[in-house]
């Protein structure tokens, strides 16, 4: 199996050719024009009564349809607008910056809802379903999961069973959480096809008109108000075997495939977010008088903004470099790369909503300000798509996979692999950069320092943990954030090195990359160590005799 660019670098190589990737960029004369029609369009409505009433309206869905909204990823041949992955993460930010409430339903439909169709359906497939989606006459919901399943897609107990005559798949179900269920025609539905092989599953085409498909209400949400969100269950659905997105089986790694286009729109959202607050912090902190001075003065206010500024430049650059992956090859695996585009952004960008409104003060707790609406609406975003808990071991576990199999494929001898986990352990790693900057010169040296901490974690936890390694949580997070600092680092250097040919390496850049190292030193500090400190341990100490005392309570109750 191929490696992602990350998982390179823990086997011995920067792969210095995909770093040059933001060097084919375009403008973005079409994303500009398209956000100044949405702006526009929301110019014509009441986002208030929207959020009242808890759905668009459908003369603004039907305007959201003539703008091409809903044909962003889908290209021209097929009636879309064609937009490469860059732009449409582009794109994504800037209506996140207006409201993500209401863009999140043609997101939604672009990023996961017909990504599946885009990469895995046939031209039958794509000639039935594709000018449909992009007119906006069928929106699409990606519908993975379940009541009693999240994160772990693999194990689904909808079911897809071949018919007797062989013509049709009969689907029987529950899906929950389902974006854009109400607005849909055509679901993107996963499934199990083998009762015995979990994961075996499938992707299918479904329309919701079909018999036995029932959509249930809207759930009441606290934010995303403009958004629909609800379950959908099929009962005996009659799937045509034409509808069978890629071979049997192969339904598992489509859905993964699928969600990194919506873990990096996330990340996307999470930029255009964290402009936003950094927007309204420094027009609040201006204006804002306090001590006869304006509160922009006050070094723990100004934090706030240099936090924002940073963050949402690494994030861009994160997010730049991982939509370049991408657009070369639209199946590479970048699971890693795009976790941490969204736990970076979604963690980031709530810290910076939060901040907003402090800077804001007592007015910002008011209802008629934004701040509140924009709190409810971008909470969310650090729970779908894989929760920041999810996100922040996901990426350790991955590259232990990949490092397990390196290690077995290495020779069926206990010698042979031995040797092979030496020179990993030992062996350097091809590091390809050179730069005229110190500043640069240091940031690459940081994160070449964290890719051989990793890998050495890696190994030695394999060595002493085994099997149990995907329980130690502590662990695997230190390592996640050893890897999100390092790719951080390299995305934010790579944009630099592009922009060099351009407009040049400018100060602000190298005083934001300059922070960041800053805070990757200090998170090195504490991340490096394979085992944990006295306060993890003590943590599930404390824990015992909280459980032990829920246990007590419950039982006194009964």
């Amino acid at each position: 199996m191929a490696e992602s660019f990350i998982e390179k670098i823990y086997l011995g190589s920067l792969d210095k050719g995909a770093l040059r990737f933001m060097e084919k960029r375009r403008r973005d004369d079409r994303v500009n024009n398209l956000v100044d029609r949405y702006a526009a369009m929301l110019g014509r409505f009441q986002v208030d009564s929207i959020e009242r009433e808890e759905r668009i309206p459908p003369e603004m869905l039907d305007q959201m349809k003539s703008i091409g909204l809903f044909g962003v990823s889908i290209p021209t041949t097929y009636g879309g607008i064609g937009l490469d992955v860059r732009e449409q993460m582009k794109l994504v930010e800037e209506m996140t910056k207006l409201d993500i409430s209401l863009a999140l339903t043609s997101i939604a439909h672009c990023a996961i809802g017909v990504m599946a169709i885009l990469l895995f359906g046939s031209e039958d497939q794509k000639r039935r379903y594709l000018p449909a989606a992009a007119a906006g006459k069928m929106i699409f919901s990606y519908a993975l999961t379940e009541p009693r399943i999240g994160s772990d897609a693999r194990h689904i107990e909808t079911r897809a069973d071949l018919s007797e005559d062989g013509s049709a798949y009969i689907l029987n179900g529950h899906k929950s959480f389902i974006t854009n269920a109400n607005y849909a025609g055509g679901l993107t539905v996963f499934a199990q096809m083998d009762p015995v092989r979990p994961g075996y599953m499938g992707a299918f085409i479904v329309e919701t008109g079909w018999d036995g498909v029932r959509t249930g209400r809207d759930m009441p949400k606290m934010g995303l108000k403009a958004s629909s969100t609800a379950s959908v269950q099929f009962k005996n659905v009659r799937v045509p075997v034409t509808h069978l997105l890629g071979p049997p089986g192969a339904g598992f790694r489509i859905a993964m495939t699928v969600l990194n286009y919506g873990r990096l729109a996330l990340g996307a959202a999470s930029v255009g977010m964290m402009k936003r607050s950094l927007e309204d912090m420094l027009k609040r902190s201006s204006s804002r008088i306090q001590f006869q001075v304006p509160i922009k003065e006050f070094p723990l206010v100004q934090e706030k903004m240099v936090k924002a500024r940073v963050y949402s430049h690494i994030g861009a650059a994160m997010n730049e470099l991982t939509a370049g992956l991408l657009m070369d090859n639209p199946f590479v695996p970048a699971a890693i790369e795009t976790s941490h585009c969204k736990l970076f952004g979604t963690t980031r960008a709530w810290e910076a909503v939060y901040d907003a409104l402090q800077v804001a003060g007592g007015s910002g707790y008011l209802t008629t300000q934004p701040y509140e609406k924009r709190m409810r609406d971008f909470r969310v975003t650090t729970v779908f798509e894989g929760t920041t808990e999810i996100h922040s071991i996901y990426p350790a576990l991955t590259a232990a996979k990949k490092i397990s199999e390196e290690l077995s494929g290495s020779g069926t001898t206990l010698t042979s692999r031995v040797a092979r986990a030496l020179r990993l352990f030992f062996g350097r790693i091809d590091w390809p950069l050179r730069f005229e900057e110190k500043g640069m010169r240091e940031a690459s040296r940081l994160a070449l320092a964290n890719a051989k901490s990793i890998r050495r974690m890696l190994l030695l936890g394999l060595l002493f943990y085994r099997k149990d390694m995907a329980g130690k949580e502590f662990l695997l997070r230190r390592i996640t954030h050893l890897s999100l600092y390092m790719f951080g680092l390299l995305s934010m250097l790579a944009k630099m090195e592009a922009d060099r040919h351009t407009t040049g390496v400018c100060e602000e850049d190298l005083n934001v990359l300059a922070y960041f190292v800053e805070e990757a030193r200090e998170v090195r500090k504490v991340s490096r160590s394979l085992f944990g400190g006295r306060k993890e341990t003590l943590a599930a100490v404390i824990f015992k005799d909280i459980d032990a005392s829920g246990k007590e309570s419950h039982g006194s109750v009964l």
